[in-house]
């Protein structure tokens, strides 16, 4: 597991709920793919979760990589609150039930295959792979409506 990859990860919404996008910049070395994707019916939330498993379900070996992401709830609900949801049978502080489980359990799987560090960078603050995903994620979206206003 020597392969180090950079995984940055971000989501976007016109209103929330309203259409959403997500996109992903990896980047190997001097390599680099993206991707990206919409839907009509999200959340910002939904979008960044699908930004990171999207981008973990890219790589085609196990290897070690690095998730960059702006969204402080993926960040830390992967590292540290969603051990606290498993005991409480997927309930939060309030006992209410957590949102987005399905993505949760999804990223969880996601994670199986590889080594995974996460890093946190603050969003729209000129990091430009950060920038990369949002434009990624905004442009998906207005391809899905350009899509369906046809």
């Amino acid at each position: 597991m020597s392969t180090r990859v950079h995984i940055y990860t971000d989501g976007a919404c016109r209103g929330n709920p309203g259409p959403g996008g997500w996109g992903v910049l990896l980047r190997y070395g001097d390599k680099e793919k993206t991707l990206s994707g919409a839907e009509l019916n999200s959340t910002n939330n939904r979008m960044e979760l699908r930004a990171a498993i999207e981008g973990l379900n890219a790589l085609k070996k196990s290897c070690k990589a690095v998730v960059v992401t702006d969204s402080q709830y993926v960040k830390q609900g992967i590292t540290e609150w969603i051990h606290t949801w498993r005991k409480k049978g997927w309930k939060n502080s309030l006992g209410k039930p957590v949102k987005n489980q399905d993505l949760w359990l999804e990223l969880e799987h996601a994670l199986e295959r590889h080594e995974v560090e996460w890093q946190w960078v603050k969003g729209h603050s000129n990091h430009p792979e950060n920038d990369i995903a949002d434009e990624l994620a905004r442009f998906a979206i207005d391809k899905l409506l350009a899509f369906h206003q046809n």
